[in-house]
């Protein structure tokens, strides 16, 4: 038999939030009864998380759930973990509008339904809609929702509201290259939701291209991007947007930019003179 102690000394990988987990216990309780024998279930449910940490899976798929923002949400290998860096996006979003705004907004690639449902929970007069292609993740984004009011929807980026105007769109889309190096350390995750061409442009691509015939009159576009991408990503964007922004996230690096479509009307008078 194997107390507390004897496995805070073994020196496994996150062994601490391990045992809190098997345990049910804090990680005050795991100091103050460090000499609690653990049971032969708990010991093999540790012992079988353990060799799976070991392995290089992310604590948050064995534990099910990462929090976000100021919420919890379940998560598993079919949803990407929610990144600190993504938070900025809720941060730019909620800074939008005037305060009674009620806001149309579509989440595209939403995995876990982290972005709108922490929109749809800080903001209840919005209108959330949220898209993914994956089934499996949006089994998962339907059961995070508690606000029970975000509209899900299956299919590839704008194809399930085709020509429904938006004040807002927001993505994290894919937008690792393919090459990555990187990819080695997220080879739990999804990789269609990391990766997206030779230089992780493809989707960004597709979403600047037909969030135009998808946005209300002077709507907003919201992309997360790579640390890399940004110069590239706001030269796409000129052609059918103004008022272009960019962000650093918490790491003072390149992390999102938001645009404005262009006035119609503004447009034309340029392309005539």
């Amino acid at each position: 038999m194997k107390t507390i102690q004897n496995y805070l000394n073994s020196g496994a990988v996150d062994i601490a939030p391990l045992l809190c987990l098997v345990l049910n216990k804090s990680s005050g309780e795991l100091i103050t009864q460090n000499d609690y024998l653990l049971t032969p279930n708990e010991k093999l449910n540790l012992d079988s998380f353990i060799k799976q940490r070991a392995s290089g899976m992310p604590f948050s798929y064995i534990s099910g759930k990462k929090g976000f923002y100021h919420l919890d949400f379940k998560v598993s290998p079919d949803t990407l973990i929610p990144r600190p860096e993504t938070e900025l996006l809720i941060d730019i979003a909620l800074d939008l509008f005037e305060k009674n705004y009620a806001c149309k907004m579509l989440d595209l690639g939403t995995g876990s339904g982290i972005i709108a449902i922490t929109l749809a929970d800080k903001k209840p007069n919005w209108q959330v809609l949220a898209i993914d292609e994956s089934s499996a993740a949006l089994t998962i984004a339907k059961s995070n929702d508690i606000t029970h009011t975000v509209d899900f929807l299956q299919g590839n980026w704008f194809e399930p509201v085709a020509n429904q105007p938006f004040d807002l769109i927001i993505s994290n889309p894919p937008y690792i290259e393919e090459d990555d190096s990187h990819l080695d350390d997220l080879n739990f995750e999804p990789i269609r939701a990391l990766v997206s061409g030779k230089d992780g442009l493809d989707d960004i691509k597709i979403i600047i291209n037909q969030a135009p015939n998808q946005l209300s009159q002077k709507g907003f576009l919201l992309l997360e991007h790579g640390h890399n991408q940004q110069d590239r990503i706001v030269k796409l964007l000129t052609k059918n947007f103004t008022n272009i922004q960019t962000f650093k996230d918490y790491n003072s690096k390149n992390r999102a930019v938001l645009a404005q479509l262009k006035n119609p009307t503004t447009n034309n008078l340029n392309e005539n003179r």
